[in-house]
């Protein structure tokens, strides 16, 4: 499958993500949409990188949500490392296959299939400092926009 489908006028999805990861996200959605947050998937960062999904809360607090879909796929990404200068809260999501006993103690934990999740540990809140959440939500609103003004072109509807 190419990295990119020219055709695709999806911009959460580039090829990259495996079917199983693409349940993690729908059940981390579908489950965590009943909380105040509000999510964009594959969110990137002013580094460049992308997290698999990054939400926001009332009070502007911002969680990242690092999709393992196995523990393959755990052990050869380092680049989450990088994700908690970027957030209040950090966590890992997998699916109820993976070891759980792999992921880091000290970060959130939640378990989730296509249909819903649950939280198994609690993220540490390490509060960011006013200019990166300033920068971060800005980030988020321009990125969000961007993605509905693209959905609007492509359905016809502006």
């Amino acid at each position: 499958m190419p990295i990119i489908d020219p055709t695709n006028t999806d911009p959460t999805i580039d090829g990259r993500q495996s079917e199983t990861a693409m349940k993690i996200r729908s059940g981390l959605i579908r489950g965590l949409s009943e909380t105040d947050l509000v999510f964009l998937p594959e969110f990137t960062l002013k580094t460049g990188r992308r997290c698999d999904l990054a939400a926001i809360d009332r009070k502007g607090r911002i969680n990242i949500y690092e999709i393992k879909s196995s523990t393959e796929d755990f052990r050869i990404d380092r680049k989450w490392h990088e994700y908690s200068a970027f957030c209040d809260r950090f966590y890992f999501a997998t699916h109820p296959d993976v070891p759980l006993e792999i992921f880091p103690e000290n970060e959130g934990l939640v378990i989730a299939d296509q249909y819903a999740c649950e939280t198994i540990r609690e993220a540490r809140e390490t509060p960011l400092n006013a200019a990166t959440r300033k920068a971060l939500l800005l980030q988020f609103a321009r990125s969000a926009a961007a993605r509905l003004n693209r959905f609007n072109l492509h359905e016809g509807s502006l």
